[in-house]
């Protein structure tokens, strides 16, 4: 923890907690729905002061921290950015996070350090994701984000996956001074920060000006390599690699097994993301390069991948676009502040709605979905109440795009490949949650391919965690 200077001591808390907050500006909804720009107008250091100054500085330990998966030094943050030293309040976020300028972007703070700022109790909290944000992107702007690089040590790491916690797995690693080679299926890094989450949430120039300070560490990257298929953890030892650390991710959509699924016209959320929000020459070679447009375009399921799906919809030029979710809004996985955007930006919300059947047309594409009404039961093991259907409550909503966004399963395909490797769950990866070690020696594992669909931060973290031990592993070889 860095220490406070003495002005700390004298701050008028009972002032601070009276002063709002400035909030962020958003671009009009006319306009911002007619592209995929970035939603948020750029910060400028005016403001990121005096946001930051609303920091009442609670007593240690700090419930901003505390909330925070990365334990950011958030209130020493606040005091530095308030001062206008941007740069130390940058590296002091590095000191805990790989990934500041994309998790200030990403990580539901309503539900981590915002949602535990104490002048919840007063007013509106500060806008800590914001000015993790803002603070990492200006100081790359003056002086860059070098990685500091160790000791070369020689020993060779292969990184498989190049998602969240790959990257901040490598980011550690050439710190410690070994040789990183990041592999992934896709054609450029970044996992679902890029194939995943769209560009208006989080602009992909910030996810390759990231991997711009891994490559010049000296950070190796093989794209288009399924490894379990193209290539086996096997071969990779047999490479020259010592170690090899897994943050494959779960990138398999969950299937809804109702009639009329493989109909033209009902679609995965993945390939639909990726379609309508990755540049043509980064789609992956499989994958067509138009986009999945439809007129009345429904989205079933209620997490932030759903939000998502709806608004590229809506930038995609449908006329009608519907969330059919079988619960309540109170029990729905997403993020409110993602539901809100949608609301403005034309979507709309059928609730305690449950699709049963796709209908075709006569030409054989989607034409109807139909649905049920439901009502809750008791809580089931997610400790959400269990929808029950409405006998005799069948109805027919329009459509001729389905997106189904339920979830994620894990991919079957290392564990499958990998002699020694314990998995369970339908492929999740068993590792120690500490240090990311498997069960076979040498191989580490962390994120989602470990802990199933999470958040960002916590797959970063995993990836930071897995280095040190990574790191040790090596050391003990020797």
């Amino acid at each position: 923890m860095q220490a406070i200077p003495s002005e700390f001591l004298a701050i008028d808390r009972k002032s601070r907690a009276r002063v709002p907050s400035l909030d962020l500006e958003y671009r009009s909804v006319e306009e911002r729905i007619c592209d995929f720009k970035d939603v948020i107008i750029p910060l400028d250091p005016e403001w990121a002061m005096a946001e930051a100054a609303r920091c009442i500085h609670c007593p240690d330990p700090a419930p901003c921290v505390q909330a925070c998966p990365a334990q950011n030094d958030i209130p020493s943050a606040m005091w530095l950015i308030e001062q206008g030293k941007f740069e130390e309040a940058a590296q002091l976020y590095r000191q805990t996070s790989s990934l500041p300028e994309l998790c200030g972007r990403v990580c539901p703070h309503d539900n981590l350090c915002q949602g535990s700022c104490v002048r919840n109790h007063y007013n509106e909290p500060v806008q800590t994701g914001a000015l993790e944000a803002f603070t990492a992107l200006y100081t790359r702007g003056e002086n860059g984000a070098a990685i500091p690089l160790g000791t070369q040590t020689g020993r060779k790491v292969a990184v498989v996956g190049a998602g969240p916690s790959g990257l901040a797995c490598a980011e550690q690693l050439v710190q410690h001074g070994h040789q990183v080679t990041l592999f992934d299926a896709k054609p450029v890094p970044g996992g679902l920060l890029v194939y995943g989450i769209p560009n208006f949430k989080l602009p992909k120039e910030l996810v390759f000006s990231r991997w711009s300070d891994l490559e010049h560490a000296g950070v190796r990257f093989v794209p288009n390599t399924y490894v379990g298929v193209d290539l086996t953890i096997d071969q990779l030892f047999e490479q020259g690699f010592e170690a090899v650390f897994l943050g494959v991710g779960v990138g398999i959509d969950a299937p809804m097994e109702v009639p009329g699924e493989d109909l033209p016209g009902v679609v995965k959320a993945t390939e639909y993301l990726i379609r309508g929000n990755v540049a043509p020459e980064l789609l992956p070679a499989e994958m067509p390069s138009t986009a999945l447009t439809g007129d009345q375009v429904v989205v079933i399921g209620g997490g932030d991948t759903a939000s998502d799906c709806l608004r590229t919809a809506l930038r995609l030029g449908a006329s009608q676009v519907t969330c059919l979710y079988r619960r309540t809004e109170h029990e729905m996985p997403g993020g409110p502040h993602d539901r809100q955007l949608a609301r403005e930006e034309g979507a709309r919300y059928e609730f305690l709605t449950q699709p049963v059947r796709f209908l075709p047309g006569p030409d054989g594409r989607l034409a109807q979905v139909e649905c049920v009404r439901m009502q809750l039961g008791e809580p089931d093991k997610s400790g959400r109440r269990r929808p029950i259907p409405i006998e005799g409550s069948e109805f027919i909503v329009q459509a001729d795009t389905a997106i189904l966004a339920l979830g994620y399963w894990p991919d079957e395909t290392l564990g499958q490949s990998t002699p020694g490797l314990e998995t369970h769950k339908w492929g999740l990866i068993v590792s120690d949650p500490e240090t990311g070690a498997t069960s076979r020696p040498g191989v580490f594992a962390g994120g989602d391919a470990v802990t199933g669909p999470d958040l960002v931060v916590t797959a970063m973290v995993a990836g930071r965690k897995a280095a040190a031990a990574i790191d040790q592993y090596l050391q003990n070889q020797d």
